[in-house]
């Protein structure tokens, strides 16, 4: 059975090791240091938000966001990291994961949910292209 709730204590290792798993398919490595940041603000729940998904009991999923204020729209919904465990994919946990947070937006009053991938992420821009719309837009960075 597949349940999406937000993250509790017990689960910091297994978030942790999917967190770092997301961040490897990006090659990036994180210092122990962000990852102690972000589960702090995300037990907080005021500025970034996090959801699990869990499989029979096991978290095999996660997913991170954050509202910001829009100019021309109510506020927006940022699904900022969205990932499944390998063992636990095409089992509807990232779909679930998806309609959790735009349950949650639509409760926060936002006017969309919206997110960004890598064009070679074919995996995953195929279940994207089924619940949402790709409306066009390349993404540009200036690193900090």
């Amino acid at each position: 059975m597949l349940t999406i709730g937000p993250l509790t204590s017990t689960d910091r290792d297994t978030w942790q090791e999917l967190f770092a798993g997301y961040n490897e398919f990006y090659g990036r490595t994180m210092p122990d240091e962000f990852f102690d940041q972000a589960w702090t603000r995300f037990q907080q729940d005021t500025e970034i938000h996090a959801l699990g998904a869990r499989l029979d009991g096991q978290l095999v999923g996660i997913t991170h966001f954050l509202t910001h204020a829009s100019t021309t729209a109510p506020d927006s919904c940022y699904l900022q990291d969205l990932f499944t465990a390998p063992e636990a994919r095409g089992k509807g946990a990232a779909r679930a994961l998806i309609a959790a947070v735009t349950d949650w937006a639509r409760e926060q009053g936002c006017g969309r949910v919206y997110w960004s991938t890598h064009e070679s992420n074919a995996t995953a821009r195929r279940l994207y292209d089924q619940v949402a719309e790709n409306r066009g837009f390349i993404l540009y960075l200036i690193p900090l």
